[in-house]
Order: structure tokens, then sequence, then C-alpha cells
């Protein structure tokens, strides 16, 4: 039995095809194949059964499966104890950065992250929280930037700042002669919601919640970006929300339909996560830094309130 025999298992299991698996392995289909088969031999069990499409795993073969996942991130961990042994800072690292931060956030520290840790080849992608959390379980992200609490058990989380919220009013919106605005003026109603799957998107109809506010289908227009639904404001759709850091690159027109909220203002916080195996802690403690630093001269606000991103205070 060997570790590269159990991570060719492992993207069977994921992949419920042996050709594929085999190419995200990069190795040959053939090549792979006779390894599982191989220690399907040596054990005297079938991990998994070939006579349906997709492959499944048989119920010794879960079992294996879930073991195997444990003995590779244990081998994983013996090279990063040894990296940071050396206090090497260096190789793959995989991201994943929800869509609602990552346009913003990503030109603020990537150039700064990269100079300074010229060794590591950072891999970001744009996920959703969802698909960011079950990648984290799975093993196929080093970490995550999203916004929190999450209070995922396997999950850590390190904030790394606190983004309030400010309204988007356009002219003749009955808001629109409020120097700043209170949680009890907006109506969820007349806001111009991101489509669903966004957590930024449920943090605003929560904050929006109360007996008077309730989500009633009268009139409605999602948006997947920000730039879309402040074009939307203007043509007098609605008014909108927006994370502080979306807008600083608007223009002054724009920016004169801005309104803070008075303090304290509500809030996302956005975390650095990553599994609590803390595989890569140095880079990610690296990663925290740069971040935390570049953010750090952008957001001055300090008097907020935190808005769930899971529907609750």
């Amino acid at each position: 039995m060997t570790i590269t025999q159990l991570q060719y298992v492992l993207a069977v299991a994921e992949y419920k095809n042996f050709t594929l698996a085999a190419e995200k392995s990069f190795v040959t289909q053939p090549t792979l194949s006779m390894q599982v088969q191989k220690l399907e031999d040596e054990l005297d069990v079938l991990i998994f059964d070939r006579s349906k499409k997709p492959i499944s795993i048989t119920e010794v073969g879960k079992k294996i499966v879930a073991q195997a996942k444990n003995i590779v991130a244990e081998a994983e961990r013996i090279k990063d104890i040894v990296d940071q042994d050396k206090g090497f800072i260096g190789g793959d690292y995989t991201i994943g950065i929800i869509p609602t931060v990552m346009p913003t956030l990503l030109p603020m520290f990537l150039n700064t992250f990269i100079k300074k840790y010229p060794k590591v080849n950072l891999i970001i992608k744009e996920q959703p929280t969802d698909t960011l959390i079950r990648n984290l379980l799975d093993g196929h992200l080093d970490a995550g930037i999203a916004a929190t609490p999450l209070e995922i058990e396997f999950i850590k989380e390190r904030p790394l700042y606190y983004e309030p919220f400010v309204g988007y009013v356009p002219k003749n919106h009955r808001l629109s002669s409020k120097e700043l605005l209170t949680t009890e003026d907006l109506d969820v109603n007349d806001i111009l919601l991101l489509q669903d799957g966004h957590c930024f998107r449920d943090g605003v109809i929560n904050l929006c919640k109360s007996p008077k506010n309730q989500h009633e289908e009268q009139f409605k227009i999602e948006s997947g970006s920000f730039e879309t639904l402040v074009s939307l404001s203007d043509e007098g759709m609605g008014m909108t929300l927006l994370p502080y850091l979306n807008t600083l690159e608007l223009d002054q027109k724009k920016k004169s339909s801005l309104r803070q909220f008075k303090n304290p203002s509500p809030a996302r916080e956005i975390s650095l996560i990553y599994h609590k195996s803390e595989l890569k802690i140095q880079i990610t403690e690296a990663l925290k830094e740069v971040i935390s630093g570049v953010v750090r001269g952008a957001i001055a606000f300090q008097d907020v309130k935190i808005i769930s991103p899971l529907g609750k205070n």
C-alpha cells in the first residue's frame, strides 16, 4: 500500500470516473487503474463497483476512502512540518475567494504578496461560500476568504477586516435627503439585491428584517454584480447597499449618491478561513499579514455592528 495508491483512490472516489480521475491526477488512465487494482488485490476487497455508471463506492470502500483521506492529509503534514522547520514559505497554495470580495480585495494585495513571497505559487479561485466550504473540507483549497462568522466545526476563522455597508441612494429616492441612514430607514422591498446564493444578499435581507418590513414579491430585480445594481438605481429602480471597498472606485457623480450609516454602522466581517488541520500554516500567516496590512489603510471605520451571513445576528 502506498500514498500514491491512496491518492488515486481518492481521485476516483471524487470523480466517479477512472479517466477523469487520471486526468486530474496527471497520470494515464491505465496507470491509475492498475494501481487501484493492485491495492484492491492487496486488501482482497473491491473499493469500487465498476458495473455501475457512474462508478459507485462499495460499503467497505467508503470506510477505506474515509481513512485514506486521513492518511494522505497526515503524509502532507510531514512535508509541512519540514517546511516550517526550515522557515520555507513556498510551493502551491490554493485559495478560494467569494465573488463579492474578490474584485475589490485581490488587486489590493496580490502584487504585494507575490513580490514579498516569490516562491509561493498562489492559485486563486472565485467561489461562492457553500462551494468554498465544501472544497476546504475535501482538501481542494488550502484557505478561503469569506464573510464570517460561519461557525463550522472543522474551519478556523481569522478576521481580516470589518467592511461597513454603504447606501447607494439615487436622486428622487425617498431617502435621498438624508445625510446618514439608519437600519430603520431600510425597506427590503425597495432595495435592489444581488441574486440568490450571495451571502452579502442574505446579510442585507437580515439587516432589513423587522415586523414592518416583510419581503413581499411585488417588484424584484436581482443581479450578480454591484455595478449592475448601481446602474439600475440610477435608472430609478430603487436604492441598493454596497460593501465599502466597492465604493472607492466610483466616480464623483456616483459618490454623491452614497450615504453612510449612523454609528454603529452595519458591516460584514471578512475572514481568512482554513481547515483546523492547519496545513501550510506558514503561508496562511504570511497571507493574513499582507492582506491585513494593505486593507488597514483603506478602511478607517471602527464602530461597526457585524451582520451575519447566515441569516442571524
